[in-house]
């Protein structure tokens, strides 16, 4: 046991030992990460993720990736560094053009949800306007293009979702909080939902015809909520901060449409259906 442990330490465990009865060894925290042991398929996907890092949300990330690959390169295997560098070289990932973060903001607000204690922030909305907020965070829910606080406001009394983009934390926090019963069983799903519509200055309501299926197959859940209404027809509520992003997205998901709201999208879809006529006019005329 004591060459063991002299090999543990050796690879950088930090590791106590206390004599006497009720003595023994004990692992304890260290001031940095000691060597992990990883099987095979944990340390291909660590390294295909941190290959594939280039295209996230979080402020120097891409840079942090390279030089924690650079390590693990060093002791990888020459049979799994032949797979990572397989799947990576059969892997393009899309840039990010949206807003990033710094790692620290989200350090910050996860050890609020973990302690259950408030935050204090100023917001920026949709519309431009600020306000000051004080709320008890649960999550921090990622849709692949943005991070998004879900929490209680506590001032409104009610379940808010805030753009972590769009929030400045202030210091100091807030006390700590008694957790509350979460408003659904399915917290994904009532996010999916509450992420569709809130954020969105225009909330568009359609009727689809194709089935719930087939629409679902072609509306990402994290812009689009989809409810059956029979075999052939569904409905779609989905939103946007721009018409015309709003006018695409539903054109392009390849289905008839009824507009029912807003009143302003159908009168956009006219004009937008007027640009398109002409412009393809143009092209047959040249």
């Amino acid at each position: 046991m004591r060459r063991d442990v002299d090999k543990l330490r050796l690879l950088g465990y930090p590791i106590t030992a206390i004599g006497g009865v009720g003595g023994g060894y004990q692992l304890a925290a260290g001031a940095s990460l000691p060597p992990l042991l990883l099987d095979d398929d944990e340390a291909v996907a660590v390294a295909v993720e941190l290959r594939t890092a280039t295209s996230g949300t979080i402020t120097g990330i891409a840079e942090t990736s390279v030089r924690a690959l650079a390590k693990l390169d060093q002791v990888l295997p020459s049979r799994l560094r032949y797979q990572v560098n397989t799947i990576s070289s059969a892997v393009l990932s899309m840039p990010h053009a949206g807003p990033t973060l710094d790692s620290s903001t989200l350090t910050e607000i996860a050890t609020a949800i973990r302690d259950s204690r408030r935050l204090r922030f100023d917001y920026v909305a949709g519309d431009g306007r600020d306000s000051a907020r004080e709320a008890e965070p649960y999550r921090l829910v990622n849709n692949g293009r943005r991070w998004y606080l879900f929490c209680w406001d506590v001032h409104r009394e009610d379940w808010r979702t805030f753009r972590v983009d769009r929030l400045r934390l202030r210091t100091p926090g807030g006390p700590r909080f008694t957790a509350r019963e979460m408003p659904a069983d399915d917290l994904a799903a009532y996010l999916v939902q509450n992420l569709s519509r809130s954020p969105y200055r225009y909330q568009a309501r359609l009727t689809m015809h194709g089935s719930a299926a087939q629409v679902s197959a072609e509306v990402p859940p994290s812009i689009g909520v989809v409810e059956p209404v029979d075999e052939r027809t569904c409905t779609l509520r989905i939103g946007s901060d721009d018409l015309d992003h709003l006018a695409v997205w539903i054109a392009a998901f390849g289905f008839d449409f009824d507009i029912h709201e807003p009143p302003e999208l159908a009168e956009h879809m006219r004009t937008l259906a007027a640009r398109m006529q002409r412009a393809a006019g143009s092209a047959t005329n040249s």
